[in-house]
């Protein structure tokens, strides 16, 4: 299962290679990938399926990881897929009219949507219906 691990990097040239070369080293892939700078540093969520390799590399290489987020992952799909206007305004719409708060949000690699929800197990069930 997929999960999503938040690391704090400095914003400087080199960082994003250091983080991607340690994973790579590793051989553990980047599934999907967030960043945002401000500040001086950057706010960096990761997408692994081997968290463990992830936690061991990016530990190998400095960096801490602060938090691991249990996600959904939208499956691939030929269609109807999240590259479609108002593909993500429906799955917004669906989780917040059941109740259901967005805590996390991005796209990641093969069209896929990583969510991180206040229930994760009823979005599950709701987007499931939804595909």
């Amino acid at each position: 299962m997929a999960k999503d691990l938040l690391v704090t990097l400095e914003d400087q040239p080199g960082e994003g290679a250091r983080l991607g070369e340690a994973l790579g080293n590793a051989g553990v892939n980047i599934e999907g990938l967030c960043a945002t700078m401000e500040g001086g540093t950057g706010t960096v969520h990761i997408l692994v399926e081997d968290v463990a390799g992830a936690r061991a590399a990016l530990d190998g290489a400095g960096i801490a990881v602060q938090a691991e987020t249990d996600v959904i992952v939208t499956p691939v799909l030929p269609e109807p897929d999240v590259d479609t206007p108002g593909r993500f305004g429906a799955m917004a719409r669906a989780l917040a009219d059941a109740g259901i708060n967005i805590t996390l949000v991005y796209v990641a690699s093969r069209n896929r949507v990583v969510l991180a929800t206040s229930d994760n197990q009823r979005a599950t069930q709701l987007l499931q219906s939804m595909m």
